[in-house]
């Protein structure tokens, strides 16, 4: 024992450190992925705010230039006779910036002096004052045009200058005009987010802030002569530029920091995205909280030990089983060897008295005596004729007697005078023990004296007539195996309570589990809401006039939101495929009106990446449960579809000794043999160089395994690097007589869709009759309605739908009364998911309070689709 010990111990440290190193790897693993998305999510807020400086300042670029051709503008600045006056000019360009809005709008000569502003009648009038060293008007009057952010001369307020040249008739350069406009509305953009977001210029120097103690912040130091260019033209007026102090933690890859401002207001870790505006010689930058991916760490290790949770419960609960079986092995042998040995022991006594009564009935009273049992002998008549000195002490008679040839019954009858003979009538007891002697049988039994004494009585008859009888005290014997009894109950009633103890922590284990899967399921609702926010928001922005460059941005944000929507799917399908919650029900699917239904489907797909798909009919039918063995397919076919360049997929099937293998092949890529295993594995998606604009978090192949594991099914693949893989699902064929009939309904119906009753409310004919055909492709019933009205007629006269796509709002007023109206007549309202082309926010929140979901016109159908099929569940 004292050597299993050490042992003992180092097992125990080494599974400490195995399970706080797999939490740790959990933990540092889940930090660098939130990292990497903190910083993505970073670079494209960035991008976005970046187009919307550059808007900003497009829309007053086109004012100068029209000046600039102002034929009244050129007569002044040319000195001709017919030219206005300066309090004309003065109001037309007061006229023309009431147009725009701008700060300030002047009109400079060939010398920089200002001819006339739009505040030509405020104190900080512009007119009469010499701009000649500023930059904005010695570079428009060498180039055109120039742009140039500083303080006001007289105003003292910062600005953006937009210069333009005015040419006369043989393009020279006569003056300039300038129009300054304020950034003050990027700031009120950027308040409401919790980045730190600011511009600086190419002195590096801060001069446009959310937070305005970062503003005139010189993020490094001036060089002497950047500090001369900024003093000489008077850029920042008499503003100290103070350093910025900050503390570079680690690249993050290129334009991204993890950095530590020394600011109060960031005292913790940030990501710095910088991106260049080189129309500008700016520089955009954002500083994202990095917290979220310490919060996902600490997550990530949360969940990593309370998956240890239950193995170790099972470790202890099994080592626990080992230990009590071996005590409970050792306590039976034990016992076991104990008895033997004594009843070795009785048989060699018994042996010993049977011979030496024999040679006593001879005449020999000398070997009795050496016998520890107490031993009587008598003839065939019944009398005494030999004894040793331990049956006279056991039974306490008196010397007279112990005499040879005196008949067994007077001892008989003097036991019974004492009580020794048990309860009952005397006279019967003691015939009962003649007749054992007169019979000659052999008997064996025990007697508890009145003293607490327990006494062992064997029979045996003697070869030549007669009968010898021995007794033993096996009084300690007898406290020996109560003591025995005693031990296995004590021992049965510590596994019991040991068994309980376990059944009780494995039922807190599970509890754990669902807790964790829980917790998973609200965690993945609470990130698709701000999700769902954000995609409204797209939708909103993609509504408005962009350029090509904006709706690029666009559909990548699109892009990127739904693919952090199938992850987010993905992981709460894995949470509850491995918390129990989906339970397959079998049945027997016929095979070829579901592999044709899929065939059918993904050729569309096949046909816009120039791939052909193939189908080779069967007439199998196997057991399986048709949602889940759909949702392998499906992920089989989209994997050879994506990873297949050029060529053909093949869908099919084979029979195997009772089982039906299906089967998809493709000319694809191929997948190395060492990776063949390691691709169901969570989070693992293989560099191949093929569709690298497809984002996966590489979670379907590992539902692929978790639902064949849970169908009893087998998943395998084949894969030859360079020419195409096959992947197949081996499933037993159904029992003869279990067949559906022929007239039966598809089993590729099988979805939550076919037969539901779909009501779709809105006025716009075109969006109508769009989810209608959508709906009635996945086998829906549905019915159109296109006002409020009508959607009250069809409460009154028709049973309420299994659910509700809504319009909102509908005929210009919000839904709630419609609803409401509707409710009343149906006793509750169905599942119902509202459309919208750009919600507000308070929309959502109060659609939300009332357990409504939004939609985003126009739908996409997978969203569509997963939002049904989570209504229909939750709705039974």
């Amino acid at each position: 024992m004292a050597q299993t010990r050490p042992y003992r111990a180092l097992w125990l440290l080494v599974l400490l450190l195995l399970v706080a190193g797999s939490a740790a790897l959990g933990g540092w693993y889940a930090w660098r992925r939130a990292l990497g998305s903190i910083g993505e999510q970073a670079g494209d807020r960035l991008h976005l705010h970046a187009l919307a400086v550059q808007r900003l300042i497009d829309r007053y670029r086109v004012l100068p230039r029209v000046l600039a051709l102002d034929p009244e503008l050129k007569a002044a600045l040319e000195g001709a006779p017919a030219a206005v006056g300066t309090a004309a000019l003065n109001a037309k360009l007061d006229r023309a910036n009431d147009a725009v809005r701008a700060s300030t709008l002047t009109l400079l000569d060939r010398h920089g002096r200002a001819l006339a502003a739009n505040n030509w009648n405020t104190p900080e009038s512009n007119v009469g004052l010499d701009y000649a060293f500023r930059p904005y008007f010695r570079d428009a009057m060498r180039d055109g045009h120039a742009t140039f952010y500083a303080l006001g001369v007289s105003t003292n307020v910062p600005g953006y200058f937009i210069a333009q040249a005015v040419d006369d008739d043989a393009g020279r350069h006569i003056g300039v005009v300038v129009l300054k406009i304020s950034l003050d509305a990027l700031q009120e953009d950027w308040a409401p987010g919790g980045d730190v977001v600011f511009l600086s210029d190419a002195h590096n120097v801060v001069f446009l802030a959310n937070h305005a103690d970062w503003v005139y912040r010189v993020l490094y130091p001036l060089s002497p002569a950047d500090a001369g260019a900024i003093a000489s033209t008077r850029q920042y007026g008499t503003r100290p530029l103070q350093p910025m102090a900050w503390k570079v933690l680690a690249p993050q890859g290129a334009d991204t920091l993890r950095v530590r401002m020394a600011s109060p207001a960031l005292a913790h870790d940030t990501m710095w995205r910088s991106l260049a505006m080189p129309k500008q010689a700016w520089t955009l930058h954002l500083l994202a909280d990095t917290r979220p991916a310490v919060a996902a760490a600490r997550n990530a290790v949360f969940a990593v030990l309370a998956a240890w949770l239950p193995v170790l419960l099972l470790g202890m609960f099994l080592q626990q089983r080992v230990r009590l079986a071996r005590l409970r092995q050792r306590s039976r042998e034990e016992l076991e060897r104990m008895v033997a040995h004594h009843a070795s022991a009785l048989r060699s006594a018994q042996d010993s008295i049977v011979a030496a009564a024999n040679e006593a009935a001879q005449g020999g009273h000398g070997s009795l005596e050496h016998l520890p049992q107490g031993v009587s002998v008598v003839d065939a008549g019944l009398r005494l004729v030999a004894w040793n000195s331990r049956y006279q002490k056991i039974f306490g008679f008196p010397d007279e007697y112990m005499q040879v040839g005196r008949p067994i019954e007077d001892m008989f009858r003097f036991n019974a005078r004492r009580g020794l003979l048990g309860p009952g009538d005397t006279d019967e007891a003691i015939e009962r023990r003649l007749q054992y002697l007169r019979a000659g049988s052999p008997h064996m039994y025990e007697r508890e004296r009145p003293d607490g004494t327990t006494l062992e009585i064997r029979g045996n008859p003697l070869p030549g007539g007669g009968f010898v009888t021995s007794y033993a005290d096996i009084t300690a014997y007898k406290a020996a195996a109560r003591e025995l009894r005693s031990l296995a109950s004590s021992l049965e009633h510590r596994v019991e309570e040991r068994t309980r103890d376990l059944i009780e922590a494995k039922a807190e284990a599970d509890k754990a589990n669902r807790s964790k899967t829980r917790f998973v399921a609200a965690a993945v609702h609470d990130l698709l809401q701000p999700l769902n926010a954000a995609r409204m928001f797209i939708g909103s922005l993609a509504g408005r006039r962009l350029d090509a460059e904006g709706h690029e941005l666009v559909e990548r944000v699109r892009s990127a939101l739904d693919t952090q929507d199938e992850l987010l799917a993905s992981l709460l399908d894995i949470s509850r495929l491995e918390g129990g919650a989906v339970a397959p029900r079998f049945a027997s699917v016929a095979l070829d009106p579901m592999l044709r239904e899929l065939a059918r489907q993904s050729a569309v797909l096949a046909s816009t990446r120039g791939l052909v798909l193939g189908y080779v009919g069967t007439t199998l039918t196997v057991r399986s449960d048709a949602l889940l063995l759909r949702r392998v397919l499906q992920n089989f076919l989209s994997n050879a579809i994506h990873y297949t360049p050029r060529g053909s997929v093949l869908l099919g099937v084979r029979r195997a000794e009772g089982h039906a293998r299906i089967e998809v092949w493709d000319t694809g890529v191929g997948i190395p043999e060492a990776n063949t295993r390691a691709i169901f594995d969570e989070f693992l998606r293989l560099d191949n160089g093929v569709d690298r604009d497809r984002r996966s978090a590489g979670l379907g192949l590992s539902i692929v395994d978790r639902i064949a594991r849970l169908l009893g099914a087998t998943v395998a693949v084949r894969s030859w690097e360079g020419k195409g893989s096959v992947f197949s699902i081996t499933l037993p064929l159904a029992e003869v007589g279990t067949v559906a009939p022929a007239h039966a309904e598809p089993a590729d119906d099988e979805s939550p869709f076919v037969g539901k009753r779909v009501l779709v409310i809105d006025n716009d004919p075109v969006t109508r009759r769009q989810a209608m055909d959508l709906l009635a492709g996945w086998g829906c019933d549905v019915q159109g309605i296109g006002s409020e009205r009508g959607a009250l007629r069809y409460a009154e006269t028709d049973d309420a739908p299994a659910l509700i796509l809504m319009d909102d709002p509908l005929d210009g007023h919000e839904g709630d009364a419609l609803r409401a109206a509707m409710a009343s007549r149906w006793g509750a309202l169905p599942p119902t998911v509202l459309m919208a082309a750009a919600p507000r926010q308070a929309d959502i929140e109060r659609a939300s309070a009332h357990g409504l979901r939004y939609l985003v016109k126009p739908l996409a159908p997978a969203r569509l689709r997963a939002v049904m099929t989570r209504l229909l569940m939750v709705a039974g």
